[in-house]
Order: C-alpha cells, then structure tokens, then sequence
C-alpha cells in the first residue's frame, strides 16, 4: 500500500488579520470596538446555525473561568449586593450570607467549593434541582 506524503502544514500566521495591541502587551484585550465587532460575528454565527445550543457542561465550563478571571481581577460583588441588584442566590449562598458577616466572606464565591459545580461541569443533564443555581440553568433547555 502506497504512503502519502504529508502536506507542508500552514504557518500560523496566515490565520492572523492583523497584529492586536494585546499581543504587544500581553493580556486582555481593551479594545471595546473590536470585542463588540466579534460578539456581532458570534451573534451572526449562532442566527445562521439554525438554532444549535451549546452543550450545558460547556456552558457551565465557561461560567466558572469567566468567575475565576473575575475574581483574579478584583473583588466579587458581595452577596448582599447580589440581590439588591434583583438576582436571586441560591440555596447555599443564602445560608452562607446569613452565616457570615465579614465583607470579604460576603464575597466568597461558593459556588467554587459546591458539587453543583462539578456535577454541571461533567453531566450534561446534571441531576440538581434547587432554584436560583446558575448550574441548574445551563441544563435548561
């Protein structure tokens, strides 16, 4: 049986458009024009997909490093804060809100410790069912 010789792989660059102000600097991005140019396309994207969900584990994936970058960053909103700003908290940041008093309890993410979090992260119909869990949303359909 004959081998194929593998095609010469393309360079990298030639997926670049264009060199970003953040691959100067490292780190994030600060250009609001070019995020929004890219949250259309995605928008665009999922219209043209014909109305294809994402898998709720990678939704659940997604929320916890997006919560973990925001807590990299600075402090969480306090879970006071939270429901004052009309969100509603879950079985167990209601009791950890009620158990604690210190600010920087308050703003302990506890969804970081929960097995909700895990049981979303690698179930896809994740067998939680209290109200208010962000993790109990994503298996929503």
């Amino acid at each position: 049986m004959p081998y194929k010789l593998a095609e010469p792989k393309k360079p990298l660059s030639v997926y670049l458009l264009g060199p970003d102000s953040s691959l100067e600097r490292g780190g994030m991005s600060d250009n609001l024009q070019h995020g929004d140019r890219f949250f259309e396309l995605l928008a665009r994207e999922h219209d043209e997909a014909g109305g294809e969900r994402a898998p709720s584990r990678l939704k659940a994936r997604l929320y916890t490093s997006f919560i973990q970058r925001q807590q990299e960053s600075g402090r969480l909103r306090t879970l006071s804060e939270t429901r004052d700003c009309g969100y509603g908290l879950c079985v167990f940041e209601d009791l950890w809100e009620r158990v604690t008093s210190t600010e920087a309890a308050q703003s302990f993410n506890c969804c970081s410790v929960c097995h909700a979090r895990v049981l979303g992260e690698y179930l896809e119909r994740a067998p939680i069912y209290w109200g208010q869990c962000p993790y109990v949303a994503f298996g929503k359909k």
